[in-house]
Protein backbone atom coordinates (compact mmCIF):
# COMPACT_ATOMS: atom_id res chain seq x y z
CA UNK A 1 0.00 0.00 0.00
CA UNK A 2 0.83 3.22 -0.81
CA UNK A 3 2.41 5.41 2.33
CA UNK A 4 1.55 8.95 2.49
CA UNK A 5 4.98 11.28 1.16
CA UNK A 6 4.55 14.08 3.90
CA UNK A 7 5.72 11.28 6.79
CA UNK A 8 9.35 11.28 4.71
CA UNK A 9 11.99 13.04 4.86
CA UNK A 10 11.64 15.71 2.24
CA UNK A 11 15.01 17.01 0.54
CA UNK A 12 15.36 20.67 0.73
CA UNK A 13 15.59 21.23 -3.37
CA UNK A 14 12.27 19.52 -3.50
CA UNK A 15 13.62 16.42 -5.03
CA UNK A 16 11.56 13.22 -4.68
CA UNK A 17 11.64 9.82 -6.29
CA UNK A 18 8.93 8.50 -8.67
CA UNK A 19 6.63 7.09 -6.08
CA UNK A 20 6.63 9.77 -3.93
CA UNK A 21 5.52 12.09 -6.63
CA UNK A 22 2.72 9.44 -7.32
CA UNK A 23 2.09 9.08 -3.62
CA UNK A 24 1.60 13.22 -3.24
CA UNK A 25 -0.19 13.46 -6.46
CA UNK A 26 -2.84 10.60 -5.23
CA UNK A 27 -3.06 12.79 -1.58
CA UNK A 28 -3.34 16.22 -3.68
CA UNK A 29 -6.15 14.60 -5.83
CA UNK A 30 -8.14 13.11 -2.79
CA UNK A 31 -8.19 16.81 -0.94
CA UNK A 32 -9.57 18.41 -4.18
CA UNK A 33 -12.27 15.41 -4.68
CA UNK A 34 -12.93 15.49 -0.99
CA UNK A 35 -13.58 19.29 -0.65
CA UNK A 36 -15.50 19.18 -4.05
CA UNK A 37 -17.76 16.46 -2.60
CA UNK A 38 -18.10 18.06 0.95
CA UNK A 39 -19.60 21.45 -1.13
CA UNK A 40 -21.76 19.24 -3.26
CA UNK A 41 -23.88 18.07 -0.46
CA UNK A 42 -23.95 21.69 0.97
CA UNK A 43 -25.24 22.51 -2.21
CA UNK A 44 -27.90 20.15 -2.71
CA UNK A 45 -29.66 21.86 0.34
CA UNK A 46 -29.99 25.26 -1.27
CA UNK A 47 -31.21 23.02 -4.50
CA UNK A 48 -34.15 25.96 -5.17
CA UNK A 49 -32.05 29.21 -4.79
CA UNK A 50 -29.39 27.85 -7.23
CA UNK A 51 -32.07 26.29 -9.93
CA UNK A 52 -32.93 30.30 -9.64
CA UNK A 53 -30.18 32.06 -10.26
CA UNK A 54 -28.96 29.83 -13.26
CA UNK A 55 -32.41 29.86 -14.71
CA UNK A 56 -32.89 33.63 -14.27
CA UNK A 57 -30.80 34.81 -17.42
CA UNK A 58 -32.71 32.92 -20.13
CA UNK A 59 -35.94 33.53 -18.64
CA UNK A 60 -35.65 37.16 -18.36
CA UNK A 61 -34.30 37.35 -21.57
CA UNK A 62 -36.58 34.54 -23.70
CA UNK A 63 -39.07 33.03 -21.46
CA UNK A 64 -42.62 32.88 -22.55
CA UNK A 65 -45.37 33.67 -20.55
CA UNK A 66 -48.02 31.20 -20.54
CA UNK A 67 -48.33 29.64 -23.67
CA UNK A 68 -47.49 33.01 -26.33
CA UNK A 69 -44.38 32.50 -28.42
CA UNK A 70 -43.68 35.31 -28.84
CA UNK A 71 -42.15 37.63 -25.94
CA UNK A 72 -43.29 41.10 -24.92
CA UNK A 73 -40.41 42.70 -26.97
CA UNK A 74 -41.35 40.88 -30.03
CA UNK A 75 -39.11 38.35 -30.11
CA UNK A 76 -39.22 34.60 -30.23
CA UNK A 77 -39.54 33.25 -26.75
CA UNK A 78 -39.08 29.87 -24.99
CA UNK A 79 -40.22 27.19 -22.79
CA UNK A 80 -38.02 25.21 -20.72
CA UNK A 81 -39.04 21.21 -20.23
CA UNK A 82 -37.98 18.10 -18.95
CA UNK A 83 -39.25 14.88 -20.80
CA UNK A 84 -37.76 11.84 -18.69
CA UNK A 85 -38.80 10.69 -15.80
CA UNK A 86 -35.12 10.41 -14.20
CA UNK A 87 -34.72 14.30 -15.87
CA UNK A 88 -35.32 16.36 -12.35
CA UNK A 89 -33.35 14.22 -10.21
CA UNK A 90 -30.79 13.86 -12.57
CA UNK A 91 -30.57 18.33 -12.92
CA UNK A 92 -30.81 18.14 -9.13
CA UNK A 93 -27.41 16.50 -9.03
CA UNK A 94 -25.96 18.36 -12.44
CA UNK A 95 -26.33 21.42 -10.34
CA UNK A 96 -25.18 20.47 -6.69
CA UNK A 97 -21.95 19.32 -8.63
CA UNK A 98 -21.22 22.30 -10.55
CA UNK A 99 -21.98 24.13 -7.51
CA UNK A 100 -19.34 22.12 -5.53
CA UNK A 101 -16.55 22.40 -8.86
CA UNK A 102 -17.15 26.19 -8.65
CA UNK A 103 -17.33 26.67 -4.74
CA UNK A 104 -14.41 24.96 -4.01
CA UNK A 105 -11.80 26.18 -6.38
CA UNK A 106 -9.63 28.07 -4.08
CA UNK A 107 -9.05 24.16 -2.76
CA UNK A 108 -8.28 22.95 -5.67
CA UNK A 109 -6.72 25.07 -7.05
CA UNK A 110 -4.26 25.42 -3.83
CA UNK A 111 -4.11 21.39 -3.94
CA UNK A 112 -2.66 21.67 -7.94
CA UNK A 113 0.17 25.06 -6.74
CA UNK A 114 0.84 22.96 -3.94
CA UNK A 115 2.02 19.62 -5.91
CA UNK A 116 4.01 21.68 -8.27
CA UNK A 117 5.80 24.24 -5.65
CA UNK A 118 8.16 21.68 -4.21
CA UNK A 119 10.02 22.05 -7.48
CA UNK A 120 10.61 25.64 -6.29
CA UNK A 121 12.93 27.22 -4.36
CA UNK A 122 12.13 28.31 -0.97
CA UNK A 123 11.67 31.93 -1.54
CA UNK A 124 9.07 31.10 -4.16
CA UNK A 125 6.81 28.32 -2.43
CA UNK A 126 4.92 30.87 -0.54
CA UNK A 127 3.50 31.89 -3.62
CA UNK A 128 1.39 28.85 -3.34
CA UNK A 129 -0.99 30.55 -1.52
CA UNK A 130 -1.23 33.51 -3.35
CA UNK A 131 -1.93 31.61 -6.46
CA UNK A 132 -4.79 30.00 -4.74
CA UNK A 133 -5.96 33.16 -3.73
CA UNK A 134 -6.14 34.96 -7.28
CA UNK A 135 -6.41 31.78 -9.09
CA UNK A 136 -10.17 31.26 -7.21
CA UNK A 137 -11.72 34.68 -8.11
CA UNK A 138 -10.00 34.23 -11.57
CA UNK A 139 -11.95 31.17 -12.18
CA UNK A 140 -15.19 32.23 -10.56
CA UNK A 141 -14.95 36.11 -12.68
CA UNK A 142 -15.00 33.79 -16.26
CA UNK A 143 -18.14 32.10 -15.04
CA UNK A 144 -19.78 35.01 -14.51
CA UNK A 145 -18.86 36.30 -17.52
CA UNK A 146 -20.14 33.37 -19.03
CA UNK A 147 -23.36 33.26 -17.53
CA UNK A 148 -23.87 37.59 -17.82
CA UNK A 149 -23.49 36.90 -21.80
CA UNK A 150 -26.00 33.96 -22.17
CA UNK A 151 -29.00 36.48 -22.49
CA UNK A 152 -27.62 37.76 -25.67
CA UNK A 153 -26.55 34.49 -26.76
CA UNK A 154 -30.37 32.91 -26.29
CA UNK A 155 -32.11 36.32 -27.94
CA UNK A 156 -29.45 35.87 -30.43
CA UNK A 157 -30.06 31.96 -31.01
CA UNK A 158 -33.74 31.82 -30.78
CA UNK A 159 -33.94 34.63 -33.13
CA UNK A 160 -33.33 32.12 -36.21
CA UNK A 161 -37.23 30.77 -34.85
CA UNK A 162 -39.52 30.82 -37.94
CA UNK A 163 -43.38 32.18 -36.73
CA UNK A 164 -45.98 30.82 -35.01
CA UNK A 165 -43.37 28.04 -34.00
CA UNK A 166 -42.61 27.57 -30.05
CA UNK A 167 -39.03 27.08 -28.24
CA UNK A 168 -39.13 24.06 -26.08
CA UNK A 169 -35.72 23.71 -24.61
CA UNK A 170 -35.17 20.58 -22.67
CA UNK A 171 -33.65 21.66 -19.36
CA UNK A 172 -30.72 19.37 -19.43
CA UNK A 173 -29.29 20.68 -22.82
CA UNK A 174 -29.25 24.30 -21.07
CA UNK A 175 -27.81 23.09 -17.81
CA UNK A 176 -24.99 21.00 -19.90
CA UNK A 177 -24.40 24.42 -22.10
CA UNK A 178 -24.08 26.78 -19.21
CA UNK A 179 -21.91 23.81 -17.48
CA UNK A 180 -19.16 24.24 -20.30
CA UNK A 181 -19.19 27.73 -20.80
CA UNK A 182 -18.78 28.24 -17.05
CA UNK A 183 -15.81 25.56 -17.39
CA UNK A 184 -14.56 26.73 -19.74
CA UNK A 185 -14.05 30.39 -19.30
CA UNK A 186 -12.82 29.85 -15.65
CA UNK A 187 -10.38 27.88 -16.67
CA UNK A 188 -9.79 30.70 -20.36
CA UNK A 189 -8.99 33.12 -16.91
CA UNK A 190 -6.57 30.37 -15.38
CA UNK A 191 -4.11 31.86 -18.30
CA UNK A 192 -1.95 34.25 -16.63
CA UNK A 193 -1.34 31.99 -13.33
CA UNK A 194 0.11 29.18 -15.76
CA UNK A 195 2.22 31.23 -17.81
CA UNK A 196 3.74 33.09 -14.48
CA UNK A 197 3.97 29.71 -13.42
CA UNK A 198 5.94 28.75 -16.17
CA UNK A 199 7.82 31.54 -15.63
CA UNK A 200 8.75 31.04 -12.09
CA UNK A 201 9.61 27.49 -12.74
CA UNK A 202 11.93 28.60 -15.69
CA UNK A 203 10.75 26.88 -18.19
CA UNK A 204 9.21 30.49 -20.25
CA UNK A 205 10.90 33.89 -19.72
CA UNK A 206 9.28 37.42 -19.57
CA UNK A 207 10.91 38.42 -22.52
CA UNK A 208 9.60 35.02 -25.02
CA UNK A 209 6.27 35.91 -24.15
CA UNK A 210 6.08 39.22 -25.16
CA UNK A 211 7.35 38.34 -28.21
CA UNK A 212 4.34 36.39 -28.26
CA UNK A 213 2.01 38.79 -28.43
CA UNK A 214 0.79 39.04 -31.48
CA UNK A 215 0.30 34.99 -32.01
CA UNK A 216 -1.59 35.39 -28.44
CA UNK A 217 -3.41 38.04 -29.58
CA UNK A 218 -4.84 36.14 -32.37
CA UNK A 219 -4.74 32.99 -30.75
CA UNK A 220 -7.35 34.24 -27.88
CA UNK A 221 -9.42 35.93 -30.08
CA UNK A 222 -9.76 32.38 -32.23
CA UNK A 223 -10.21 30.91 -28.73
CA UNK A 224 -13.39 32.83 -28.23
CA UNK A 225 -15.15 32.78 -31.52
CA UNK A 226 -14.93 29.06 -30.85
CA UNK A 227 -16.02 29.32 -27.12
CA UNK A 228 -19.02 31.76 -27.24
CA UNK A 229 -22.04 29.53 -29.01
CA UNK A 230 -23.85 32.89 -30.50
CA UNK A 231 -20.97 33.72 -32.16
CA UNK A 232 -21.60 37.42 -32.25
CA UNK A 233 -18.97 39.97 -32.20
CA UNK A 234 -20.26 41.37 -28.81
CA UNK A 235 -19.86 37.93 -26.62
CA UNK A 236 -16.24 37.27 -28.48
CA UNK A 237 -14.91 40.97 -27.72
CA UNK A 238 -16.13 40.28 -23.98
CA UNK A 239 -14.08 36.89 -23.84
CA UNK A 240 -11.45 38.32 -25.74
CA UNK A 241 -10.35 41.49 -24.13
CA UNK A 242 -9.88 40.43 -20.63
CA UNK A 243 -7.87 37.18 -21.78
CA UNK A 244 -5.61 39.92 -23.47
CA UNK A 245 -5.57 42.34 -20.65
CA UNK A 246 -4.62 39.31 -18.17
CA UNK A 247 -2.05 37.75 -20.78
CA UNK A 248 -0.08 41.42 -20.89
CA UNK A 249 -0.47 41.28 -16.97
CA UNK A 250 1.44 38.24 -16.50
CA UNK A 251 3.59 39.49 -19.41
CA UNK A 252 4.35 42.08 -16.94
CA UNK A 253 4.80 40.16 -13.74
CA UNK A 254 7.23 37.96 -15.62
CA UNK A 255 9.87 41.00 -16.95
CA UNK A 256 9.91 41.64 -13.32
CA UNK A 257 10.29 38.23 -12.03
CA UNK A 258 13.29 37.72 -14.51
CA UNK A 259 14.46 41.23 -13.52
CA UNK A 260 14.63 40.18 -10.08
CA UNK A 261 16.04 37.07 -10.81
CA UNK A 262 19.10 38.71 -12.67
CA UNK A 263 19.80 40.93 -9.78
CA UNK A 264 19.85 38.35 -7.04
CA UNK A 265 22.02 35.80 -9.43
CA UNK A 266 23.53 37.28 -12.60
CA UNK A 267 23.47 33.62 -14.17
CA UNK A 268 20.40 32.73 -13.07
CA UNK A 269 19.07 32.55 -17.23
CA UNK A 270 22.15 30.84 -18.20
CA UNK A 271 22.35 26.82 -18.90
CA UNK A 272 24.17 24.54 -16.40
CA UNK A 273 27.51 24.82 -18.78
CA UNK A 274 27.05 28.47 -19.35
CA UNK A 275 26.92 29.44 -15.90
CA UNK A 276 29.52 26.70 -14.71
CA UNK A 277 33.00 28.83 -13.49
CA UNK A 278 35.81 28.59 -15.09
CA UNK A 279 39.12 27.95 -13.13
CA UNK A 280 41.62 30.86 -14.27
CA UNK A 281 44.01 29.84 -11.90
CA UNK A 282 47.41 31.02 -14.01
CA UNK A 283 49.19 26.80 -14.56
CA UNK A 284 52.94 26.83 -13.38
CA UNK A 285 55.34 26.12 -15.85
CA UNK A 286 57.81 23.41 -15.18
CA UNK A 287 61.48 23.61 -15.03
CA UNK A 288 61.92 20.62 -17.14
CA UNK A 289 60.49 21.14 -20.56
CA UNK A 290 61.32 19.31 -23.93
CA UNK A 291 64.41 21.02 -25.73
CA UNK A 292 63.84 22.59 -28.56
CA UNK A 293 65.92 20.52 -31.66
CA UNK A 294 68.46 23.26 -31.77
CA UNK A 295 68.68 23.44 -28.15
CA UNK A 296 69.07 19.79 -27.95
CA UNK A 297 72.26 19.29 -30.52
CA UNK A 298 73.82 22.53 -28.88
CA UNK A 299 73.65 24.15 -31.77
CA UNK A 300 73.08 28.05 -31.85
CA UNK A 301 70.13 30.20 -33.68
CA UNK A 302 72.70 31.27 -36.26
CA UNK A 303 73.72 28.09 -37.55
CA UNK A 304 73.26 27.88 -41.08
CA UNK A 305 73.44 23.83 -40.98
CA UNK A 306 70.32 24.34 -39.86
CA UNK A 307 68.62 26.72 -42.13
CA UNK A 308 67.43 26.97 -45.65
CA UNK A 309 66.33 29.82 -47.70
CA UNK A 310 66.57 31.33 -43.71
CA UNK A 311 64.16 28.85 -42.47
CA UNK A 312 65.26 25.73 -39.92
CA UNK A 313 64.70 22.72 -42.36
CA UNK A 314 62.90 20.73 -39.13
CA UNK A 315 60.13 22.57 -40.82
Amino acid sequence: MLKSARKQEKDEEGRMPLLDHLRELRNRLLKAVLAIVVVTIVAAFFQKDIYDFLLRPLISSVGCEGAVVVAKNGNPCALLKTDTLMGPFTNALKVALMSGVLLAAPVWLYQLWAFVAPGLHKGEKRYAYGFAVIGAPLFLAGGYLAYSILPQTAEIMLGFTPSDVQNQIGLDSYLDLLTRMVIVFGLAFELPLLLIALNMTGIVTGKRMLGWWRGMIIGLTGFAAIATPGGEPLSMLLLAGPLAVLYFIATGFSLLNDARRRRANPDAELDDDEASRLDLTPEVVSASRTPLPEQATGESDGARSHRVNGYDDIT
